[in-house]
C-alpha cells in the first residue's frame, strides 16, 4: 500500500493532474492572502474575527491553516462573513 506522499508523487507524474494541481493551489494562496490582508488591514486577531463571525478563534485559525496546507476550500458564504467581520465586502467578477 503506497503513503500519501507516494500516491500524491505518482499522481503528480501525470501532467494533467500536476497542472490542476496547481492551479488550485495558486488560487488557494491567492484567497489566503486577500483574508489575511483584510484582516490585517482591520487590525483584527483571529478570536476577534471569530467574535464579529459568531464562531471561537480556532475555526478562524483552522480555516486560515486549511487554506495555506491547501486542504479545503472554504465556501463562498464563509468568506463572505469573514471579510465582513473585518469591515470588507466580496466581489466576484467573472471575466
Amino acid at each position: 500500500m503506497l503513503t500519501h506522499e507516494q500516491l500524491k508523487a505518482k499522481a503528480l507524474e501525470n501532467r494533467e493532474v500536476r497542472e490542476e494541481y496547481e492551479r488550485v493551489n495558486r488560487e488557494e494562496f491567492a484567497l489566503l492572502d486577500m483574508l489575511l490582508q483584510a484582516r490585517r488591514e482591520a487590525g483584527l486577531t483571529q478570536a476577534e474575527v471569530a467574535a464579529r463571525m459568531g464562531t471561537k478563534a480556532p475555526a478562524i485559525a483552522r480555516l486560515e491553516r486549511s487554506l495555506a496546507s491547501g486542504q479545503h476550500s472554504p465556501s463562498i458564504s464563509t468568506v463572505r462573513r469573514y471579510l465582513k467581520a473585518c469591515g470588507k465586502h466580496l466581489q466576484l467578477e467573472v471575466i
